[in-house]
């Protein structure tokens, strides 16, 4: 198992949930806690626990962001006119990295990002090798000409876990894609309960 996988499964394990739906994850048969105490009965979490985990499960579902850029990511949230949830989701969604594995030009949000920082993804025609990089409406995503022919994109293109969403349009046989809006909260296919209120209560103590 590589050091990746093996990262991905241990978050699965830590938060106890099967975070982006895989039928590999272990918690699908061991749906507990990592360690000699993940099977103990544990108290009732308190609202900050509920919180804190919402939020890491929403952090960890995104590539597991690192706390100063999910903060500052909640930040520009608050600072976006209407409900602040429905404005993070947004930010979230329109980060490079998750639209590339919306697309499914990845298997997991890692390899997305992987893919973008090796230099195989174009915006508007343009290299973009950064995976937080925010894409708006209309534009236009595809793998670079040189990279289409890449294996790891033909076997995530054929995977059939997930369907891509309705927000983005695309164009299969040339490995291209248009970010047609920004989705509402409720358009996101996560495959598992997420909870963006209870991120904006944790941060806003």
């Amino acid at each position: 198992m590589t050091k990746r996988l093996n990262s991905k499964h241990k978050i699965d394990r830590r938060l106890k949930v099967n975070l982006w739906g895989r039928p590999k994850s272990p918690f699908n048969t061991r749906a507990y806690g990592p360690g000699q105490h993940g099977q103990t009965k544990t108290s009732k979490p308190s609202n900050y626990g509920i919180q804190l985990n919402a939020k890491q499960k929403l952090k960890a579902y995104y590539g597991n962001i690192n706390e100063r850029q999910f903060r500052n990511i909640y930040k520009k949230a608050t600072m976006l006119r209407g409900d602040t949830s429905e404005n993070l989701i947004g930010l979230l969604e329109r980060r490079l990295d998750a639209i590339i594995y919306r697309a499914k030009f990845a298997t997991t949000i890692f390899s997305a990002r992987q893919l973008i920082n090796h230099g195989h993804v174009k915006v508007n025609n343009k290299k973009v090798n950064i995976a937080s990089y925010s894409v708006k409406e209309e534009d236009t995503i595809e793998i670079r000409d040189k990279s289409k022919q890449l294996a790891i994109i033909d076997i995530a293109l054929a995977n059939k876990e997930r369907e891509t969403p309705e927000y983005i349009q695309m164009d299969e046989k040339n490995k291209k894609l248009k970010f047609v809006r920004i989705p509402k909260f409720e358009e996101v296919p996560y495959p598992i309960v997420m909870e963006p209120n209870l991120v904006v209560e944790y941060y806003s103590r």
